[in-house]
């Protein structure tokens, strides 16, 4: 608690005038006498701003989110500055909008959770900053929780997963594999050595200028790669899949975006097109990208499977897999995915896709 007070103390915090009115506003009596736990989570580790109220049975009593991905488009990315002001903008309304939809009053709340770790500092700072104000003012415990730890049990809500089962979280910020042996019992098997699967989509998108192609202009790098690469034939170009020959369950995704910046520069200079202009085998490219990460994420994934397979880690007969993060929404991959399953006797579940990305009810 006292690390997390000297991070809260970098940033500027909501004053206590400002969290009394946003407590005065709650003046409604709730209509039911709640019998459970009631936990208000908070989340702003990347440009998302979210909050949602889950009691201890799981039900989701309500939830709110405000997506930044419109303002970043237009800057090619995520600015954390820019991401900061906007979960200050947002977060208030956003924690109201969560607590007025579950008709739970500030003082019925049994705790508030929020993520602290892992994404960008900035962001994590604003949500931080209003809970402790929050937990102060309403003299509730306060439940540091970890992104990548909300991902992975977030399935609990939906299916009854027993432990220990396989996860695999990939997303714009992160990338591994771990056996979840408990609730905070994780066995890491393997990460990404440089960026993340997400992050190099994206950056694969604004190099073929995507945000300029009419089909593809309100949507995130990956959506767009996804989009266009149904029209492009995936067997074009021939990528190779990265760390082919290393035995090991980790990820990289650098070298293969750099591969891939070399052939949309030869191609632009092919079709005598400068840089920013969609090139016309801009389908192709997305078809053989997307191929070879779902190739290199299923390889890798395959490898951790018969891993714990051969050393009893997991069940024999009733394995299960579970794939979550932002990435886990492209079909293809997931399609890639269910194969390896499939071969090896395996469960495959994905949470829906709006709890694939960052929200508020896996936090809580």
């Amino acid at each position: 608690m006292l690390i997390l007070n000297k991070a809260a103390g970098v940033f500027s915090k909501p004053s206590r005038r400002e969290i009394y009115e946003f407590l005065r506003s709650f003046n409604f009596r709730p209509g039911k006498v709640f019998l459970h736990k009631l936990v208000l989570g908070i989340e702003t580790s990347c440009d998302d701003t979210a909050a949602a109220v889950v009691d201890e049975t799981g039900n989701v009593l309500g939830e709110a989110i405000h997506s930044q991905t419109e303002v970043h488009l237009k800057t090619g990315g995520i600015v954390p500055p820019v991401a900061q002001q906007l979960h200050r903008e947002n977060i208030q309304r956003i924690v109201q909008e969560a607590l007025s939809t579950s008709k739970v009053s500030p003082s019925e709340l049994s705790a508030i959770a929020t993520t602290v770790k892992p994404g960008l500092a900035l962001s994590l700072g604003v949500g931080l900053s209003f809970s402790l104000q929050l937990v102060d003012q309403l003299k509730k415990p306060f439940i540091p929780i970890h992104h990548m730890e909300a991902h992975a049990l977030t399935i609990r809500l939906l299916n009854k997963v027993e432990f220990p089962f396989l996860v695999l979280l990939i997303s714009g910020g992160h990338c591994l594999l771990a056996l979840v042996r408990g609730v905070s019992d994780f066995l890491l098997l393997g990460k990404s050595l440089d960026i993340a699967p997400g992050d190099m989509l994206d950056k694969v998108a604004r190099r073929l200028s995507l945000i300029k192609h009419p089909e593809c202009s309100t949507m995130s790098g990956g959506k767009a790669i996804e989009h266009l690469a149904k029209q492009g034939n995936k067997l074009h170009f021939d990528f190779k899949p990265p760390m082919q020959r290393a035995k090991n369950c980790d990820f990289s995704f650098t070298g293969l975006q750099h591969v891939i910046d070399k052939i949309i520069t030869q191609k632009e200079k092919e079709e005598g097109i400068q840089k920013g202009q969609i090139l016309s085998s801009a389908a192709h490219i997305a078809a053989a990208v997307q191929h070879t990460t779902a190739c290199h994420i299923a390889k890798r994934t395959h490898r951790a499977i018969l891993f714990c397979k051969q050393r009893d880690l997991l069940s024999q007969s009733n394995a299960v897999l579970v794939v979550s993060g932002g990435v886990a929404s492209n079909l293809y991959i997931r399609k890639a995915l269910e194969i390896v399953t499939n071969a090896t006797q395996c469960t495959l579940l994905c949470p829906p896709p709006r709890l694939c990305t960052d929200n508020g009810i896996m936090i809580a």
